[in-house]
């Protein structure tokens, strides 16, 4: 999350409590859309993923610079994924972070919607009788 406020006098109770706020330099609504327009991509998780790079954004990611909406049980997916590049993560784990749960059934069906919607499905591999992982080095 990121907290973003127009000036000083709406930054100063969040300061306060030791939240980091991003704020532009001239007051203006313009200045603050400016700033977080170079703020936003700075904090995406960068991943190299075999001969890929991908950046993860709100509902979608950044694969060698293409945009590509990823639904929410496969971002949900990436985004655990991402968090141990490289690492094999169970089943369970997976089930787990995603929206509603269920059974593991729907982990193989995010993982396939995750491969269609990275358009690569070698970037997601499948560990036989352990889970998936990410064919990454982090470049994060």
């Amino acid at each position: 999350m990121l907290a973003a406020c127009v000036g000083e006098i709406t930054a100063g109770p969040l300061s306060r409590l030791g939240v980091p706020v991003v704020r532009p330099e001239r007051a203006r609504i313009g200045a603050l859309v400016r700033t977080l327009a170079v703020a936003l991509p700075a904090r995406a998780p960068r991943l190299r993923v075999g001969p890929r790079t991908i950046e993860l954004r709100g509902q979608a990611a950044l694969v060698d610079g293409e945009f590509r909406p990823v639904p929410p049980a496969p971002m949900a997916v990436l985004r655990v994924l991402a968090d141990r590049p490289g690492r094999v993560v169970s089943r369970p784990t997976l089930l787990a972070a995603l929206p509603g749960a269920g059974e593991e059934h729907a982990v193989e069906t995010a993982v396939a919607r995750l491969r269609t919607a990275l358009g690569e499905p070698r970037l997601v591999q499948t560990v036989v009788k352990r889970g998936y992982r990410l064919a990454t080095d982090a470049v994060r």
